[in-house]
């Protein structure tokens, strides 16, 4: 059964990913959930598409998407999805964003699915059978030192009203690293890392479309996510600081110092 789940998410993922790489170039219809929180109509799209796909074949599954549509159900498995992860970039058409799918059963991830259709890669992974990229096994960089790590993050769109800690993490991640990058899109962050691209990442404001998918990956590739303080990661709550493993208790003292 679990096969079936498996080979839906990612052919739905690769669909949604070729609507959302064609219409990347055409004129966007956009709205605002909040100041600097945007919405694309091809946003809206991609969910309409994923969630057909799920409910036509799983019609007892629930599904949670950030789009306007929170199904809360005592369903034993849940969706978790993110038609477009990285709107601010697609409507600028700058071309780095992703669909990210998880599946969840009885509140624990046990899929998860991350489609770039800009690259054509797919990152996958299932609970306890490790983590692919296009079908290759990856794993964690075995990065051990702060210092020569290459780091991402991301900006919550409340930065405009609380600046100041935010950008005290990124300086001194930035002092403290060889570099940090903002890609945009988180799911793609946790990407990187699960396959040894970056090091660390650490972001705040996030939502459990962001970083359900991401953070299976990367467990599953050896790494580790925890809180700033150190406790048990959560996808519902607000923040994530994911390693190789090797820095996480570096990064961890620098969250606990700002």
């Amino acid at each position: 059964m679990r096969n079936e789940f498996k080979e839906l998410a990612i052919s739905t993922a690769r669909k949604a990913g070729a609507l959302l790489k064609e219409g990347l170039s055409l004129e966007k219809k956009i709205g605002y959930k909040g100041v600097g929180n945007l919405v694309t109509e091809t946003d809206i799209k991609s969910q309409e598409l994923i969630v057909s796909e799920i409910t036509k074949n799983l019609p007892d599954h629930g599904i949670i998407s950030e789009e306007n549509l929170e199904e809360r159900t005592k369903a034993r498995y849940l969706w978790i999805i993110d038609p477009l992860d990285g709107t601010t970039n697609y409507a600028h058409r700058y071309p780095i964003f992703s669909i990210s799918m998880a599946l969840a059963e009885e509140g624990e991830i046990i899929l998860g699915v991350v489609h770039d259709p800009n690259f054509d890669e797919l990152f996958f992974a299932e609970k306890g059978c490790g983590a692919f990229l296009n079908d290759k096994p990856i794993h964690v960089s075995k990065t051990a030192l702060l210092n020569s790590s290459l780091l991402a993050t991301g900006f919550p769109y409340y930065i405009r009203e609380r600046p100041g800690k935010i950008f005290r993490y990124f300086q001194e991640f930035s002092l403290r690293s060889q570099g940090v990058r903002r890609a945009g899109s988180a799911a793609l962050d946790l990407c990187a890392l699960a396959c040894g691209r970056i090091d660390g990442f650490w972001e705040e404001g996030l939502k459990p479309w962001d970083t359900a998918a991401g953070s299976l990956i990367v467990k599953e590739a050896d790494g580790t996510l925890s809180k700033y303080d150190g406790s048990p990661f959560d996808i519902y709550a607000p923040q994530a600081l994911a390693t190789n493993t090797l820095i996480h208790q570096q990064m961890l003292r620098i969250l606990k110092e700002v």
